[in-house]
C-alpha cells in the first residue's frame, strides 16, 4: 500500500491539472499563430506563471485500490499483483488466466 501522503499529493496534482488545462491548451494554440517572436515569449511567460503541478506531464497513474505508481494496467486501473489475485477469483470479467 502507497504512503497516504503521496496519493493526496497526486489528486492535488490531478485537480490542479483540471483547473488549468483549457488555459494551458488556449496558449499553446495562441504560440503557434502569433508570428513575432516577442508575443510567443509574452505567451511563453503567461504558461510558466501557472503552477508546475498543473503539467499533464507530471501526473502518474496509480493503482485504484493500492494506489502503487508501478506495473499499472491502463484498461484495468490496476496494479499486477492485483490484477493477477482478481482474474484468480473470477472478479473481471472476461479476464482469463493463461494456461499452457
Amino acid at each position: 500500500m502507497a504512503r497516504q501522503s503521496l496519493i493526496q499529493r497526486e489528486k492535488k496534482r490531478h485537480k490542479l491539472e483540471q483547473k488549468y488545462y483549457l488555459i494551458r491548451r488556449s496558449s499553446k494554440k495562441e504560440i503557434n499563430k502569433v508570428p513575432s517572436l516577442s508575443d510567443k515569449w509574452k505567451i511563453h511567460g503567461k504558461l510558466q506563471s501557472s503552477p508546475r503541478n498543473s503539467a499533464p506531464t507530471r501526473l502518474h497513474r496509480r493503482c485504484f485500490l493500492t494506489g502503487r505508481p508501478r506495473a499499472t494496467y491502463r484498461d484495468f486501473g490496476l496494479s499486477g499483483h492485483i490484477l493477477r489475485e482478481m482474474v484468480h477469483a473470477c472478479l473481471l470479467p472476461g479476464a482469463t488466466r493463461s494456461s499452457w
